[in-house]
């Protein structure tokens, strides 16, 4: 027990890293004996895909559910910062990309892909997917299907009674505290995966991950540190910095899966207040 409470006060990020290099020495040293953990690595993943469009579905239809009438939202600041976000860290990471090639050794897919042959095409497949039936949706995890659905079973219920929100906000936080006990999981995850791409594909296929990671990261370190403060400062006109530094340092990365709310989080709640990012 002594042993388990230290390991949980180690942050996620450093039990990864004890996973990551657990993974290297098993699979360098005792190959054969190894081979069998990547169990842990398939199993951490499964339940990833499995949990994530649950959670997906129910996070957007208690949102919609929840939100009274008459309530400011600001969503149309949000919508329109997060749609500018996505595009320039698309676009960045195309870029950095083209930079610094990586190649990935992948497993060979047994499905045949084409490509789409033109927009006619690809709309239809769109709307397709948006119509697609709700139980198979989650199966497959289409995530546009998951999406159009919760956001019209969220419409629908926006008049059910306060018993029936409170339900269905009480289950998408029991889904959302499944998921943080899944990513507790991370380091024997991670282990499992290091351990199987090493036995598989050799020692440089981890060179070829670090190599990836290290753009990712440098991407990401980009976006947090330049562009995200720039569209900050274009908004509200003062120092971003302080809010980035203390929501980094608060937060890391694993702030989405471990925190049930966002009042967790110590902001600059001046800051939020210019942006309009302080109401619900």
């Amino acid at each position: 027990m002594k042993l388990l409470k230290m390991w949980n006060q180690i942050s996620l990020v450093k039990q990864i890293a004890i996973g990551l290099i657990v993974g290297i020495i098993l699979a360098v040293s005792i190959p054969e004996v190894a081979s069998s953990l990547t169990i842990f690595g398939t199993l951490f993943v499964s339940s990833l895909k499995a949990v994530a469009p649950i959670l997906v579905f129910f996070l957007v239809m208690a949102s919609i559910v929840q939100h009274k009438k008459g309530q400011q939202t600001n969503m149309k600041s949000i919508v329109v910062l997060y749609l500018l976000g996505t595009f320039l860290a698309g676009a960045i990471a195309v870029v950095i990309s083209f930079l610094f090639p990586v190649t990935i050794t992948l497993k060979e897919s047994t499905e045949e892909l084409t490509a789409p042959g033109n927009a006619v095409e690809v709309l239809k497949t769109l709307v397709l997917n948006m119509v697609d039936n709700p139980v198979n949706a989650l199966v497959q995890a289409n995530y546009i299907g998951i999406l159009t659905w919760a956001i019209i079973l969220g419409l629908a219920l926006k008049n059910a009674s306060d018993t029936t929100k409170t339900f269905i906000s009480n289950f998408s936080d029991a889904i959302a505290k499944m998921v943080g006990w899944i990513i507790k999981l991370a380091p024997l995850g991670i282990m499992g995966l290091v351990i199987g791409s090493i036995t598989e594909n050799g020692l440089e296929s981890l060179l070829d991950y670090i190599s990836l990671l290290g753009i990712l990261i440098g991407t990401m370190l980009v976006m947090a540190l330049i562009v995200n403060p720039l569209i900050v400062y274009i908004n509200v006109r003062q120092n971003p910095y302080p809010l980035v530094f203390k929501c980094l340092r608060e937060s890391g990365i694993t702030a989405f899966f471990t925190r049930s709310s966002a009042t967790n989080i110590p902001v600059n709640m001046e800051l939020c207040k210019k942006l309009g990012l302080d109401k619900e």
